[in-house]
């Protein structure tokens, strides 16, 4: 008897409960609300230090140029009037005149000096600004980029790379706990997928070992001329059984592989996929008088050729497969298209209404038909070319042919 297995360890707790206090004086924590605060508090504060300065100095040296005489008495005994900036002053003028070309003068000159200082203060105010945008934009950058770091693990994460951890340093803040938060999601995570992938090895085992044995006996018996030919007729219905159900283990265990992304990629040209997947079927085809055509062209994607072949292989025995009986086609052709390989496989066939073509991609459920019931497979073939699709980076797509048949497009990133 196979010893008990061990149950799994228990996940370790998270370092911080937002259900425990936080301490004497929370407020005094280092949070980015108040590192924020401070921040563009205290650039406010400095800004309008500077501004009040400059502009306290533009108005010292405008009063200064706004209330100089602009007139210069000039001579000894004979007084005489003489101004640079005024031009309606002379010595020939009544006190009236003189009083009224003065007045006007000062006037001129104050506003000349107010407009200057509007000038200077806006000039002021504008070099302040961008000095404030840059450097309000250099300390945003260094506050937020604990976020960059935690986006960029994430995206590595996606590619499947569960080893990734932030390990964020700096103060105690939010983004400190969501760092943390993280981590602690992605040890639970990989210790999931972990147990995931030790239970597709295990479950490969201990399905396929009794099919494998009960095919042997099978042929063993069948392989008896002196077997009766009703003992004949049973070994090789169960023998078709016992293949059925191979092929429905062989599919799930492939359909739970292809879920996750791949992490090892090599060059794969879907042509030569596709070309191998037609030649596995060709005798199938002209066994029911499907013509197979279409040209393929180069298109070389970064994946794994294996699975990549049983995309091409489930699209193209569908289509051999669930076609009309007869002067039927199927076209297999492969191309690049905006950055992106391309393979189309359209085949003749029944008329399938547009509603219900997504429910051809789900696991055991074929046209009009909900669960396993057909020879013609095991209803997991769409789904694992959905599902290799996706670990690629890809997507498949059916569509309704005018007059029967179906459409996938399968796309890859190059």
């Amino acid at each position: 008897m196979a010893p008990t297995p061990a149950p799994p360890a228990a996940p370790p707790k998270p370092t911080w409960d937002p259900g425990q206090p936080e301490g004497p004086f929370p407020w005094l924590r280092p949070t980015i609300r108040i590192r924020l605060t401070l921040l563009y508090g205290g650039m406010f504060l400095i800004a309008g230090i500077l501004l009040l300065s400059i502009i306290y100095l533009l108005a010292a040296q405008a009063l200064r140029e706004g209330n100089a005489l602009p007139f210069k008495i000039v001579g000894g005994q004979n007084i005489q009037v003489s101004s640079t900036t005024c031009a309606g002053v002379a010595n020939d003028q009544s006190y009236d005149q003189f009083y009224s070309a003065i007045t006007q003068c000062i006037l001129e000159q104050r506003k000349h000096a107010l407009d200057d200082l509007l000038s200077r203060s806006l000039m002021a105010l504008l070099g302040l600004s961008i000095i404030a945008f840059a450097f309000g934009y250099a300390m945003a950058g260094r506050v937020l980029s604990p976020l960059g770091k935690i986006t960029r693990t994430a995206r590595r994460v996606v590619g499947s790379d569960l080893t990734r951890r932030i390990e964020l340093d700096g103060p105690d803040d939010e983004l400190m706990e969501l760092a943390d938060t993280f981590d602690e999601m992605l040890d639970r995570l990989e210790r999931a997928f972990t147990a995931q992938q030790r239970f597709v090895a295990n479950a490969s085992h201990e399905l396929r070992t009794p099919l494998a044995i009960n095919r042997t006996l099978l042929e063993v018996h069948l392989s008896d001329p002196g077997a009766p030919v009703e003992l004949q007729q049973l070994g090789k219905t169960l023998l078709a059984t016992n293949e059925r159900s191979e092929q429905l283990v062989e599919g799930l265990l492939l359909l739970a592989r292809s879920e996750n992304q791949i992490v090892e990629r090599k060059p794969v040209d879907l042509a030569e996929v596709a070309s191998r997947a037609l030649d596995q079927v060709r005798e199938e085809a002209e066994a029911k008088g499907v013509e197979i055509r279409g040209e393929r062209a180069l298109a070389v994607v970064q994946g794994n050729g294996v699975l990549l072949e049983r995309i091409a292989l489930n699209l193209v025995q569908n289509a051999v497969r669930y076609n009309v009986p007869e002067d039927g086609w199927v076209e297999v052709t492969t191309e690049v298209q905006h950055g992106q390989a391309v393979l189309l496989v359209s085949n003749t066939g029944p008329v399938i209404p547009a509603y219900e073509v997504d429910n051809l991609f789900e696991p055991f459920r074929r046209l009009r038909t909900e669960r396993t019931g057909s020879d013609k497979g095991v209803g997991l073939g769409l789904s694992i070319a959905r599902s290799v699709a996706r670990a690629h980076g890809g997507r498949i797509q059916a569509i309704p042919r005018e007059g029967g048949g179906l459409v996938m497009r399968v796309t890859l990133p190059l």
